[in-house]
């Protein structure tokens, strides 16, 4: 399973349940390499998309203990499920947001991490890659400067 996340300098992902700065380059990966794939994601980041709605393009799946009814969304009551779900795809990315990456980082193998180089006011954070033993950054797949910040797209990969 891969992962797909976009981190300030302190490696913050957000703030209030949305990204304080998000760029469109970002957006544009996200967009092109999430497309076609199952993508994993948490009820508080699904009230984040627009009109609440499933991405275009991709299998939506809902990983939530709350249950209920949501249109164009798979739910799942456990990262285990989500888990066994993601294995009947060809591609499957967790892509947020905080509580989710946490519980699903140990069943990923790849991590696409935009790093935006600004600090912003953060409430979620992602385990530093960097810092972490089990991963390695593999490739820088992309560099620019957006709006005065500078970026870069990393592949990291599970040790």
């Amino acid at each position: 399973m891969e992962l797909i996340v976009a981190v300030y300098d302190d490696w913050g992902i957000g703030n209030d349940g949305t990204q304080p700065v998000a760029l469109s380059a970002d957006r544009k990966f996200f967009r092109q390499t999430t497309k076609g794939a199952m993508v994993i994601v948490g009820r508080r980041t699904v009230e984040d998309f627009p009109g609440q709605q499933p991405l275009p393009g991709r299998v939506n799946v809902l990983l939530t203990r709350k249950g209920g009814d949501f249109p164009g969304f798979t739910v799942c009551a456990s990262p285990e499920e989500a888990a066994q779900l993601a294995k009947t795809a060809d591609r499957a990315m967790v892509i947020g947001g905080g509580s989710i990456y946490r519980q699903m980082l140990p069943m990923c193998d790849t991590a696409y991490v935009t790093k935006v180089h600004t600090e912003v006011e953060s409430d979620t954070f992602f385990p530093n890659l960097d810092e972490d033993p089990d991963w390695n950054l593999e490739e820088v797949l992309q560099s620019g400067e957006e709006n005065g910040i500078s970026y870069e797209m990393c592949l990291y990969k599970r040790k």
